[in-house]
């Protein structure tokens, strides 16, 4: 029974981000490539309330270390209250920011980021999930 349950939270996780993907795809289509990274973070939070997604912008998290609180890490997005999205406008998605999105997920004990690079004419996305590092 258990298998089940985590295959089926599995697939709405695979269904989600396929449609925060699409969402990428609509802005970048919309308004092109080559802006700050705000603008696209500002018009991905447009088409989520249109397409009533949930979604909360710049939430924050303690980062802990050895009992004290020392920072509060803010993420760009996190939509369906368990997915990330980091927007960049990059030439490329290096290991530094994969490794970045793997301590947010450590740090908001989320399964699944998606780094969304809008640097060129066509979408760079590339899935972070936690349970990759584990």
């Amino acid at each position: 029974m258990m298998h089940l349950m985590e295959r089926m939270k599995r697939m709405d996780l695979e269904t989600e981000t396929k449609c925060i993907i699409g969402v990428a795809f609509d802005v970048m289509n919309e308004i092109g490539c080559g802006l700050r990274e705000k603008a696209y973070e500002r018009a991905m939070v447009r088409e989520f309330q249109l397409q009533s997604i949930r979604y909360d912008q710049q939430r924050q998290f303690p980062v802990i270390y050895k009992d004290t609180e020392i920072d509060t890490l803010i993420p760009d997005l996190i939509t369906h209250d368990q997915i990330i999205v980091d927007t960049k406008t990059i030439p490329q998605i290096t290991s530094r920011e994969i490794s970045q999105m793997f301590n947010y997920l450590r740090i908001t004990r989320l399964p699944i980021g998606l780094i969304v690079n809008f640097y060129y004419p066509k979408v760079q996305v590339k899935r972070v999930h936690l349970s990759d590092r584990t």
